[in-house]
């Protein structure tokens, strides 16, 4: 277990494991069960940072999506927090890129003190998931209604051609 500094709320091993396969795109493994989301949610003894295995996502969950951005961010519970690692395949002007993506999801109607929770241990799990270069704070269903904020994280709409395989 990893403590967290501010909130001394543990990351669990699991999360760390979990970056770890998100982040190597498990290496041989069948692409269909790797991990494109993988959402970390506070246990409910409110001691540790868990993986929230009911709303992960593999790539077999999302193969059939015609849109992957909503599918993805359908999973957020309306009034809870949560942390996710987003796997993110779009391209570019110069190349088809693969990033990570860290989103904290803290909507207007969670709990103040669950958010509070959540803001004061997201630097310590950050900290634990090396080499993360996009973060996306999503307070709002606004902040989620279509793709354009998540792509002006990924370096802009003008810049971006396609995301998941889709033309934009």
């Amino acid at each position: 277990m990893w403590p967290s500094q501010a909130s001394g709320i543990q990351i669990s091993d699991e999360v760390v494991k979990g970056f770890q396969e998100i982040r190597t795109r498990h290496q041989g493994s069948d692409p269909n069960e790797r991990y494109k989301l993988l959402v970390f949610r506070v246990s409910d003894d409110e001691k540790f940072i868990i993986v929230d295995q009911e709303v992960s996502l593999k790539m077999k969950d999302l193969k059939d999506s015609e849109d992957i951005f909503k599918s993805i961010v359908n999973v957020f519970p309306t009034n809870e927090c949560r942390y996710a690692l987003y796997d993110c395949t779009y391209e570019n002007k110069e190349s088809v890129k693969e990033d990570l993506v860290f989103i904290m999801w803290a909507p207007e109607t969670a709990p103040l003190k669950s958010k509070m929770v959540y803001a004061s241990s997201k630097g310590s799990l950050r900290s634990k998931l090396q080499g993360l270069k996009i973060e996306w704070q999503v307070n709002d269903l606004s902040d989620i209604k279509d793709t354009s904020a998540f792509l002006e994280k990924l370096g802009g709409r003008q810049s971006i051609k396609s995301l998941e395989g889709k033309t934009l």
